[in-house]
């Protein structure tokens, strides 16, 4: 099972994100890292654990204020073995293909789009996307159809709960186990709401694939001993 921690970049700092509410996220206060600057965070999260994957949610591409586009690809730089996973709201194939080249697994998150056939022609555009089914509650953020078309849906999927982020009220499993039977040959991701291993080991046994974790991994709920007897 995979643990990829989550990095929430706004204005160009690390960001503790709380249920989706975007303006009211502050900068991240970690147990790990001596600021909220990216190189900081980073270097923290790999020396709690020698993770293989990172998320990147650029909050500021999300919500078309900007990007970080030169601190991500420096973080790719100074990291060439890390496999980041970057939700920078891509909405046009020019962006998505740009990054793809650069190496980094581009992530589609349905809160972006606006039509279906916007989402076929981005993920025909490259190799190997990601998805996000982007939720609020039960409501899918994002075209309707989404969700009615699993057999076009790639082969790693992340299940975003944003009102379950940063929130400690648990992964939404009634959700996730409905939405992997529909498409049960996928790899599934977890985010929002887990807050330690007793989660991850449920998330395990319905045979989900990992999990995006920010605020259990910076309060000390999943530190280096814990992580290393789940993960093996």
């Amino acid at each position: 099972m995979d643990i990829i921690p989550v990095i929430d970049l706004r204005q160009g700092l690390v960001v503790h994100a709380r249920r989706g509410e975007r303006e009211r996220y502050q900068p991240v206060n970690s147990s790990l890292s001596a600021s909220s600057k990216i190189d900081d965070v980073v270097e923290g999260l790999l020396g709690l654990y020698p993770f293989k994957k990172i998320y990147i949610a650029d909050l500021d591409a999300i919500t078309g204020q900007g990007d970080h586009g030169g601190q991500i690809r420096q973080l790719r730089q100074h990291y060439p073995y890390l496999e980041i996973w970057l939700d920078g709201g891509f909405n046009t194939i020019s962006a998505l293909t740009s990054w793809e080249l650069s190496g980094v697994q581009c992530v589609i998150g349905s809160e972006r789009l606006q039509r279906l056939a916007q989402y076929h022609a981005l993920a025909g555009a490259v190799r190997n996307p990601v998805l996000s089914l982007d939720f609020s509650g039960d409501r899918l953020i994002g075209p309707a159809g989404l969700l009615q078309c699993s057999a076009d849906w790639p082969r790693e999927i992340i299940c975003m709960t944003l009102d379950r982020v940063g929130s400690a009220s648990g992964p939404d499993l009634d959700k996730l186990k409905h939405l992997k039977a529909r498409h049960p040959a996928g790899r599934w991701y977890a985010a929002g709401g887990v807050r330690g291993m007793d989660d991850l080991a449920e998330l395990s046994e319905a045979g989900l694939s990992g999990a995006l974790i920010a605020s259990a991994l910076h309060d000390g709920s999943m530190d280096r001993r814990r992580l290393e007897a789940f993960l093996g």
